[in-house]
């Protein structure tokens, strides 16, 4: 039993698609409805400068038009298609298009907006986030939760790696706490707070333009960031994307509730190898596959004999 893994910010890299696109009609079809759902982001894909592309607002529809034009192009060459779909934040926009929630023109627009939506929620350099190294999750957040001012869990993503969010003023004084208690904090270069509650405009802009979508029935389940179950109601989508953005991304239970599920085989579609590499911390036996260029399908071909 298949799952996608469909990444989210900081997997992207200039060029990133290209040879997807010139190898699979299927794949330029994809970069062709991006760029006319947002006219330039497939230059700024293909060209950059790398500070355009790692603008929020640019880098969110880039990541899903890669994600979408990878998955498209392995399903064509295999014929198969996931059992379930995970996303990591932002992710889960792709995970939906592959679903067949909604369009990926639709999901191009929605996430250029909430990237402006986010990046506008809070000025930069009032934010932070720091990634905590520590396996002792309860007391990063017993940490986050007396620290005054925002300080907020954003991301579990391994047994080992806790994002925190929040002032930047707060992130500093939490992540002094968790070092005099022997956890490893690294700051991130983040242009906003994301996941917190400091976005909460980002996330009342976001729902409204989520309850304009048109929803369709799903082609498969997709585990949601914020509760880290299976969603099979399209009703559902709009709240549950909105509350992400906000909420934690919850990927160490999403990933243990699709192992729970029959899961056997994780396949992350788009740029970089963030997420497998996540994935072989939180399940070291699990197989796992990276589809980014028309090579990574040639190979994952010979392993599926």
């Amino acid at each position: 039993m298949i799952a996608a893994l469909f990444p989210g910010q900081n997997s992207h890299a200039v060029g990133m698609g290209t040879l997807m696109r010139d190898a699979y009609p299927v794949a330029r079809q994809v970069f062709e409805t991006a760029d006319q759902a947002l006219p330039g982001i497939v230059n700024v894909m293909q060209e950059g400068p790398l500070e355009d592309l790692t603008l929020t607002a640019n880098q969110q529809p880039a990541l899903v038009t890669a994600s979408i034009a990878a998955y498209r192009a392995w399903q064509e060459s295999t014929g198969l298609k996931p059992a379930y779909a995970v996303g990591h934040s932002l992710g889960e926009f792709s995970a939906h298009v592959a679903a067949g929630t909604f369009s990926l023109f639709e999901a191009v627009q929605l996430v250029h907006k909430r990237g402006t939506y986010m990046q506008e929620a809070v000025p930069v350099g009032l934010g932070a986030m720091a990634a905590v190294m520590g396996e002792d999750i309860a007391t990063i957040t017993e940490v986050c939760k007396n620290t005054p001012g925002v300080a907020e869990v954003a991301n579990f993503n391994a047994p080992t790696q806790t994002v925190i969010s929040g002032e930047a003023n707060a992130v500093q004084a939490a992540s002094a706490e968790l070092k005099s208690k022997g956890f490893k904090v690294i700051p991130l270069k983040v242009s906003a707070p994301f996941h917190c509650t400091l976005m909460q405009s980002a996330r009342e802009k976001l729902e409204t333009d989520l309850q304009n979508v048109q929803y369709q029935q799903m082609a498969f389940p997709v585990i949601a960031n914020f509760t880290a179950q299976e969603v099979t109601d399209p009703a559902e989508v709009a709240a549950l994307l909105s509350a992400q953005v906000t909420g934690s991304v919850r990927f160490v239970e999403s990933i243990y509730k699709l192992r729970d599920l029959g899961v056997t085989e994780f396949v992350e579609f788009g740029s970089g190898t963030v997420l497998t590499g996540l994935l072989k911390r939180i399940l070291p036996e699990a197989r796992s596959f990276n589809i980014h260029t028309p090579e990574d399908i040639q190979k994952y071909l010979e392993a599926h004999p």
